[in-house]
């Protein structure tokens, strides 16, 4: 890209050059080389056209995620969440080790003890993470008896990878002398769960979040 000074003021297209305006300037650029046709069909974008297939599907299964938990996301008032989050999906879809490149799915890639374990470590924000406070066992959610908490809020989310959708049930438990609680049940074990839990202070503040 360069300026150029003329008298005349060219705009559009003049051969290989592109001629326009940036802020108050007068630009002039080499036109793309991108063949969009080529990017359809040429072998040679092979790899362009995986890249760019499986970040589409993380970021659309991202987003279906995220906007199950809108309302904690907000809170953690963290501005670069969103890429963040999207890091984390391409991390779990690179463990799919079933499909070939250009077709991995993040649902593939929580099949493995080593993508759950990703989205468990993920923090929102500055909040402090649930991992090592909660865990579910036999539909029973346990609290270790080191974490402060007052009240709980579980979030279980069925994905539809599918169709990038997502469908949430919350509940909100007190925790009992035994510092455990059955939790109901909202979708088959045939789906794909998801949960994430919110650990509260007796003045309704979180204090803890994530999934597990």
């Amino acid at each position: 890209m360069a300026t150029y000074e003329s008298v005349i003021k060219i705009t559009g297209a003049v051969g290989d050059l592109v001629f326009y305006n940036l802020n108050g300037k007068n630009v002039v650029r080499k036109k793309s080389g991108f063949n969009k046709n080529a990017f359809k069909k040429s072998p040679s974008y092979e790899k362009v056209r995986q890249n760019s297939s499986e970040f589409g599907h993380c970021s659309k299964i991202g987003k279906a995620i995220r906007n199950s938990l809108d309302r904690y996301i907000k809170e953690a008032g963290d501005p670069l969440l969103y890429q963040k989050f999207a890091k984390v999906m391409t991390a779990i879809k690179d463990l799919d080790t079933i499909s070939e490149r250009g077709k991995r799915t993040v649902e593939n890639g929580l099949k493995t003890e080593e993508g759950r374990v990703l989205l468990r470590e993920f923090q929102l924000g500055t909040t402090n993470n649930v991992s090592g406070c909660v865990k579910i066992q036999d539909q029973i959610l346990h609290k270790s008896s080191e974490c402060a908490s007052d009240q709980a809020v579980i979030v279980t989310i069925k994905l539809d990878s599918e169709n990038y959708m997502a469908e949430y049930a919350e509940e909100m438990i007190t925790w009992n002398q035994e510092q455990k609680i059955f939790f109901k049940k909202y979708f088959s074990e045939d789906d794909l769960l998801l949960y994430f839990v919110v650990l509260k202070n007796e003045n309704d503040e979180i204090i803890r979040m994530g999934f597990i």
